[in-house]
């Protein structure tokens, strides 16, 4: 296995992968998110005018899900080919399919050109480029962590956690932009399009410095040290070997899934459901609350390198459900202080920067991005498809449904720290099996 010092420090061909990999990150999950800021534009371009609002509105969610049904596709498909082909080639595809099929998207013709051709074609691009997602985010924390020192694993996943949540930002902005600077009409005609064009360009920038990436020191090993005979299956193995790996790992993902999906992606629409708030302020205040989350992913990331995990997790899971519960207190007496108490539900929220890093080393070198990509697609999947639903119904009649949610993905990231904290010591990110 790689010869290098689990202490030594960060390589400038380090630092470039970091940041070549968190930069991919950020404009990934904007791709990702393209489609849930303007579906019901996009399901005007795509689906017959005559089209009811309901109908409309259900078509743009249906075609949302698609892309979190397409993800465990990709992962456990194209995961595994990772472990056994390598990390780079398999990086190299999903930046090149994610690219495409983005730039295909803005290229498409509309229903009132090609009729229902169109929405179909429409739906194929949506179901690669999730697969493409599926595969890349697992990845990417598999990538830098095999990069990387051992002693900056923890803070190397942290940086690439929070890059996704810059995405978020990024996209926040451009869209206030966006819709903005167009009218309805003009958002119907082409205006649509843009963000597809701006995504799929920005997805390439990466392979200009495809360079500078080279193959996981751990997969080279690996290979140099296997026997002839050997012949891989990385998913028959997980599933001989791994089965209490591949439940922590489902366990930490729906940490993970749960954490980003509610706080990041659904808490404004379901505050909205039952609280009037200042429309303005209020969009600060989540703007405000990324901004935090992000510190707080490196925060975490930076603590849980030189403290245990699981004394990390637990005390990081307790002030989550401590914050989130007081976030709806809050609003239930008022909101005055929004700000500082999104602030803060943010950077609490930025106890995620530091699973991924569990997460890896659950499972050996050769079974790992299958591992992964496993149980992130399948928890994530699960976990996209069904909490938007069933808070959204539920907060409808109880106002604290969301911070209820949150308080219970708590409670099991405090049972799964108490689990690692009592772990005599974790396996060595360098094993096979």
């Amino acid at each position: 296995m790689p010869s290098r010092s689990q202490y030594a420090l960060m390589s400038a061909k380090d630092k470039n992968i970091v940041m070549l990999i968190s930069f991919s990150s950020a404009v990934t999950f904007f791709d990702f998110l393209i489609y849930l800021y303007i579906a019901d534009i996009v399901s005007l371009a795509f689906f017959p005018a005559s089209t009811s609002p309901t109908v409309a509105k259900l078509q743009g969610l249906g075609l949302f899900t698609v892309g979190y049904l397409a993800r465990p596709l990709g992962g456990i498909i194209f995961g595994r080919y990772g472990d056994i082909k390598g990390r780079k080639p398999i990086l190299l595809i999903s930046l090149l399919v994610t690219a495409a099929s983005l730039l295909a998207m803005a290229c498409l013709p509309t229903y009132a050109q090609w009729g229902l051709v169109a929405p179909a074609l429409f739906i194929l691009l949506r179901l690669v480029q999730g697969m493409a997602y599926g595969l890349y985010v697992p990845l990417a924390w598999v990538f830098v962590a095999e990069h990387v020192p051992r002693q900056y694993l923890s803070v190397g996943c942290s940086y690439v956690t929070a890059s996704f949540f810059v995405g978020v930002l990024f996209s926040n902005a451009f869209f206030s932009w966006l819709t903005g600077a167009m009218t309805p009409e003009q958002l119907t005609d082409y205006g649509w399009r843009l963000p597809f064009f701006i995504a799929s360009i920005l997805s390439f920038l990466p392979l200009l410095a495809w360079r500078l990436i080279g193959e996981s020191p751990f997969f080279i090993a690996m290979e140099k040290s296997k026997p002839k005979s050997y012949f891989a299956k990385p998913l028959t193995l997980l599933f001989k070997n791994h089965k209490h790996s591949v439940f922590v790992g489902m366990m930490l993902t729906l940490i993970i899934s749960s954490i980003t999906t509610v706080v990041i992606l659904l808490l404004p629409e379901l505050i909205e459901l039952r609280f009037t708030l200042d429309t303005d302020l209020f969009g600060f205040s989540h703007s405000l609350g990324i901004v935090f989350m992000i510190f707080g992913c490196i925060f975490y990331g930076l603590v849980s390198n030189h403290e245990n995990f699981g004394k990390i997790l637990v005390v990081g899971s307790a002030l989550l459900i401590a914050q989130m519960l007081a976030f709806f207190y809050h609003l239930q007496a008022g909101g005055d202080y929004i700000l500082i108490m999104y602030a803060l539900l943010g950077f609490c929220a930025g106890i995620v920067g530091m699973v991924p890093a569990i997460l890896v080393q659950l499972f050996p070198t050769n079974v790992r991005l299958t591992g992964m990509a496993f149980c992130y697609n399948i928890t994530y999947g699960i976990v996209g498809v069904l909490i938007p639903f069933g808070l959204g119904y539920a907060t409808l009649f109880i106002s604290f449904s969301p911070a209820l949610y949150i308080a219970f993905i708590g409670f099991i990231g405090i049972i799964m720290g108490l689990y690692f904290y009592n772990l005599p010591q974790f396996k060595r990110i360098d094993q096979v099996v």
